[in-house]
């Protein structure tokens, strides 16, 4: 008989902590496909993606393995305790998980830290000899692993889009960020060969468009414009996030749009030099956005951003003048957090070590309210200018303008249709005082 093990990703809670559920789920991780793929065929293997379906809580399922990534970390918790209540064997893994690996372990019988691929085999060899470790640790050799479980996952409520990944990891230092921590500037690339193998079963399974998972994909060019050149080929739609440095690059950001890119998401942080520059991020600069964005957008390719108010530079003026940076900038969909010291990150212990966080709760910490002491502005005064910025760029006016009302919509309606549907759900999750993401 089949041993069975189940993966769970969580949904977060909202702040009356009821669970935020959605009818559909468009960005879907890779995580759990991954693993799928790489547990031996001797175990049945189950997924669930609670964002759009129930924890199957009377599974046959021996082995409980929690995916922990964001805001969804308290209610892994909450999960783990009750399967382990029930005498399941229960794994957590993820990038959260992996900052914090003892507080983890307090909660489940053994926690994978970082990547999986070198240490997963031996996880559920010892599951089954009764030997179960309390961590698993090993550095990657190499980005390589068979076909991803896409099986799992596409007969449920999900979009039009599939994740591939090309490479993981990232060559900067950015000190509020998990990526650096976990990889210390170490960048892996897939062989484009298994990348191309993943396009064809997406293609295969019926789903035309997807997304292309890279902490930098900018990070090794040439790499870029081989796989581009195979994208092309398969005659694919595709979105990634990368940095807006591509912008610089004409021939490259020639190629990727027409490989069939149509939106990038940059993560830019801030409108305020300072503030990037004590982030580790000064190579980024503050004057050259608004050009490089505009570059970006005549390729054909949808900007969407992330950013982050609270840093060194930032004022309570910065922030709300955020809004203008993203309605001159026309930004289809852009998101904000506060800046948040996560324990393992470089800005947690600086932050620790001048005794400025004022909240030691760690599983308190959700993007929306402030644990820091800034250095312009109270935590009370970062936490209202921030959903002040949200309540402002998710206007109706301004959602308007930059999904529909103005040239570019003529030339994709159908995009702009499709993000001005995304823009008014985020308007309705910030209306409820839920930070929009995207899962």
């Amino acid at each position: 008989m089949k041993k069975k093990i189940l993966f769970i990703q969580p949904t977060p809670y909202d702040r009356e902590r009821r669970l935020i559920k959605k009818k559909k789920l468009y960005f879907v991780g890779l995580a759990l496909p991954l693993l799928a793929g790489l547990t031996p065929s001797e175990w049945e293997v189950e997924i669930c993606l609670e964002t759009i379906e129930e924890v199957p809580w009377s599974t046959d399922a021996e082995v409980i393995a929690i995916s922990s990534m964001g805001h969804a970390v308290i209610r892994t918790i909450d999960i783990a305790k009750k399967f382990k209540a029930m005498g399941k064997t229960v794994l957590l893994g993820g990038y959260m998980v992996s900052l914090m690996p003892e507080e983890a372990k307090k909660y489940c019988d053994s926690v994978v830290i970082g990547d999986a691929e070198e240490v997963w085999h031996e996880v559920l060899a010892d599951v089954e000899g009764g030997t179960l470790q309390s961590f698993y640790q090993k550095e990657l050799g190499k980005l390589e692993y068979p076909l991803p479980r896409y099986d799992l996952i596409v007969n449920k409520s999900i979009g039009d889009f599939l994740p591939v990944q090309a490479g993981r990891g990232c060559p900067n230092v950015c000190s509020f960020c998990s990526v650096y921590c976990l990889y210390k500037t170490r960048y892996y690339r897939r062989p484009i060969a298994d990348v191309v193998r993943d396009l064809k079963e997406v293609k295969r399974l019926g789903f035309n468009k997807f997304l292309l998972l890279d902490d930098n994909i900018l990070a090794d060019r040439e790499y870029l414009k081989e796989l581009c050149y195979e994208i092309k080929q398969l005659q694919m739609t595709w979105l990634s996030q990368c940095s807006i440095e591509i912008g610089k690059d004409e021939e490259l950001l020639k190629l990727v749009a027409g490989s069939g890119c149509i939106a990038l998401s940059f993560g830019i942080e801030s409108i305020s030099q300072e503030s990037l520059n004590s982030m580790n991020k000064g190579w980024a600069k503050v004057g050259e956005y608004s050009g490089l964005i505009s570059k970006i957008r005549n390729a054909g390719i949808d900007v969407s951003t992330e950013m982050v108010v609270g840093a060194e530079g930032d004022t309570v003026e910065s922030i709300l003048a955020t809004s203008n940076f993203i309605e001159d900038n026309k930004i289809v969909v852009p998101r904000f957090y506060i800046l948040t010291p996560i324990p393992g990150t470089q800005f947690y212990e600086e932050m620790k070590q001048q005794g400025r966080i004022c909240n030691d709760e760690i599983y308190s910490y959700n993007g929306t309210e402030a644990v820091h002491i800034p250095r312009n502005m109270t935590p009370q005064e970062l936490t209202e200018a921030y959903w002040q910025l949200y309540k402002d760029v998710f206007g109706v006016k301004n959602i308007l303008k930059r999904t529909i009302l103005h040239k570019g919509f003529l030339r994709k309606p159908g995009n702009g249709l499709f993000y001005l549907t995304v823009n008014l759900y985020y308007k309705y999750q910030i209306k409820n005082r839920i930070t929009p993401n995207i899962i």
